[in-house]
């Protein structure tokens, strides 16, 4: 999760998590370069009497400057191509998790399973045992096992909402009618937080979000324990 006075993102979970934050390295580097070399431009000419002013009507300038932005477009759209079709990317699943938003709380089902199914809400702060985040805590996590391909399907019963976990990269609105689908893998077992991220009502920031990923065996053990 982020700590305080944090500035980048948090640590990846997920190879798509890991795959965005590459490419925000990747275009925060080209922002860098492009701003870099307009500053010393613009300190070149308020520095620097301009003896040479047929250099402004230059045709070879003129090609540069439109070239090469094209160019830079490129090396951004290409990436972020890449990584949209891998977002996009349909697997097959191994466990299928049904999430329903409501006001305000998260409803899960296990479709797989029979019977499975609870909902999620936020502990209250006087509920909050030692070690426990207030805001995020919830009283029934969701457990996932991992390096496993599981299918999200998302959707809500009142308004709109937006499931998601910043740390596995995933954020899928939740939409009333209609059943919106998102792939979800992780490498490394821990539990990730994450929060509505779509305003939707007075409670709108007491709609926490807690994965708990676990290896396989551990996953078994705990659904024999909930069937």
């Amino acid at each position: 999760m982020a700590c305080p006075v944090q500035l980048g993102f948090q640590d990846a979970a997920s190879p798509i998590m890991e795959e965005l934050m590459y490419f925000h390295d990747h275009t925060l580097m080209i922002v860098f370069l492009i701003s870099s070399l307009i500053l010393y431009i613009i300190s070149l000419m308020l520095t620097t009497e301009l003896t040479h002013t047929s250099t402004m009507d230059a045709q070879e300038v003129e090609t540069v400057w439109t070239i090469l932005p094209a160019v830079i477009l490129i090396l951004i759209a290409l990436p972020s191509l890449r990584i949209l079709y891998m977002m996009d990317e349909i697997t097959t699943p191994s466990l299928t998790l049904k999430t329903m938003g409501h006001q305000w709380y998260w409803s899960y089902e296990y479709t797989d399973y029979e019977n499975l199914c609870f909902d999620s809400y936020m502990t209250p702060s006087s509920d909050l045992k030692p070690g426990e985040l207030r805001l995020l805590e919830v009283d029934n996590r969701v457990v996932l096992p991992t390096e496993m391909s599981i299918r999200m399907l998302i959707s809500s019963e009142d308004v709109l909402h937006s499931w998601t976990v910043p740390s596995l990269g995933v954020k899928t609105d939740a939409i009333p009618g209609r059943l919106n689908q998102a792939t979800l893998m992780t490498s490394r077992p821990g539990i990730y937080y994450g929060q509505c991220s779509e305003i939707c009502g007075a409670n709108h920031s007491f709609m926490p979000i807690v994965l708990e990923l676990v290896p396989l065996k551990h996953f078994e053990e705990w659904l024999l324990a909930m069937l």
